[in-house]
């Protein structure tokens, strides 16, 4: 099972108005220029600092946030002091107030961002997702104060003075209401064709997520498709969504067929049906280098190298977390292939198909291989065992 973490803050509502144009000119000069990674499913990781401290901070850079939050105990181990408020969050597990500390600052390569108001929330489970440590996110307040080039190519974010802006001569610019999260009409084809508005959420480590109200009401897909029960982490905890394939999914004139799709049952509203009809995720995204121009309402999308990169369509029912510096199985999904093999929540994966590396990422990319054939060698109650497992292909 491939583990999806994505984030979607609805602060506000959106308004549906949707176009797009060719655009040909030249570049402008970027006022920072800044390094960033690329975690599971192209989820962009950036170093950020926060008031006076020197601490180097892992911030995810989210178009589906609609402020910029910091992690629970990071916020008290740099001592920074926060207050209750009425503001709430909807997340996939659950609507939660939160913490707000005001009037800080937020250093970015080079940029200094003052008078923000930073939300607190929990984020050590998505930490375990990830195997990295995520100290906060950073969206709306952000981007509405600049231009943002994200360049998927060369895994580089510059940064541009908000305004007049000339784009590259190539690709395509779209017009998008921006209020405070990005949404583009898409035209889905499946056993229907319908066009809808979607969220553009670069915080979302997955290619495309549709709610099932707005499948239902739409008629989208046929009665008897198949899916795979599987797993996402959010906000809030965890939920069980299915996972299947989409026929193709066109954004603007770029055409994406057999896309790998979640089916979400919305239980707190975070696509905001009928808003949007769900989510387009980094998965798909990362296959543009964009330029994000939240003050004229514009994206530009310019396919990278990445465009023709095959989508991964392997299935294996399983849930790996970093606990304690240990790669955990943490869920199991029943009749899945690694329930079938054997494995049990609580074993510790030591090495999958030969690798020892530990690294959740590279194991976490060899499960979603579909057909593939892995040795497991795991740790049970202090004793190695040895599991084959073969993953699925959802196709």
């Amino acid at each position: 099972m491939r583990t999806v973490f994505f984030i979607l803050l609805i602060i506000a509502n959106c308004l549906c108005i949707t176009a797009q144009e060719n655009f040909a000119i030249t570049q402008v000069r970027p006022i920072a220029i800044m390094p960033f990674t690329q975690i599971s499913g192209g989820v962009i990781l950036i170093k950020a600092c926060i008031n006076n401290k020197s601490d180097s901070l892992n911030f995810i850079l989210d178009t589906g946030s609609g402020g910029v939050s910091l992690d629970s105990t990071t916020s008290i181990t740099l001592g920074i002091n926060s207050i209750e408020s009425d503001t709430v969050i909807s997340g996939i597990g659950g609507v939660q107030k939160v913490r707000y500390a005001f009037d800080e600052t937020l250093h970015i390569g080079g940029l200094t961002i003052e008078h923000l108001a930073i939300h607190r929330y929990d984020y050590s489970l998505l930490s375990s997702v990830y195997g990295e440590k995520i100290d906060g996110v950073i969206g709306y307040p952000f981007f509405k104060r600049y231009i943002v080039q994200i360049d998927f190519e060369h895994n580089q974010l510059l940064i541009y003075h908000s305004g007049k802006f000339q784009y590259p001569q190539n690709g395509t610019l779209i017009h998008i209401p921006i209020n405070p999260l990005p949404l583009q009409r898409i035209l889905v084809k499946d056993k229907k064709n319908t066009e809808f508005d979607f969220f553009f959420d670069t915080g979302a480590g997955l290619p495309f997520l549709m709610s099932e109200q707005f499948i239902q009401e739409n008629h989208i897909l046929s009665f008897n498709k198949n899916s795979y029960l599987t797993q996402a982490e959010g906000l809030g905890g965890k939920k069980q969504m299915r996972l299947t394939v989409v026929k193709s999914i066109k954004i603007g004139p770029y055409t994406f067929r057999k896309v790998p799709t979640y089916l979400f049952k919305d239980d707190y509203n975070v696509t905001a049906y009928p808003l949007s009809g769900g989510l387009i995720g980094n998965e798909i995204l990362r296959r543009f280098n964009l330029i994000i121009n939240y003050g004229q309402h514009k994206i530009h999308l310019l396919p990278n190298k990445h465009y023709f990169d095959a989508f991964e369509y392997g299935y294996s029912g399983l849930n790996l977390f970093l606990v304690n510096d240990c790669i955990m199985v943490e869920d199991v999904i029943a009749a899945s292939p690694s329930d079938l093999a054997g494995l049990n929540i609580g074993d510790e994966v030591i090495s999958v198909e030969g690798n020892f590396s530990g690294n959740l990422q590279q194991y976490k990319n060899m499960l979603q291989e579909p057909e593939k054939k892995l040795k497991i060698i795991i740790k049970r109650s202090g004793v190695l065992l040895s599991v084959n497992m073969t993953t699925w292909s959802i196709l």
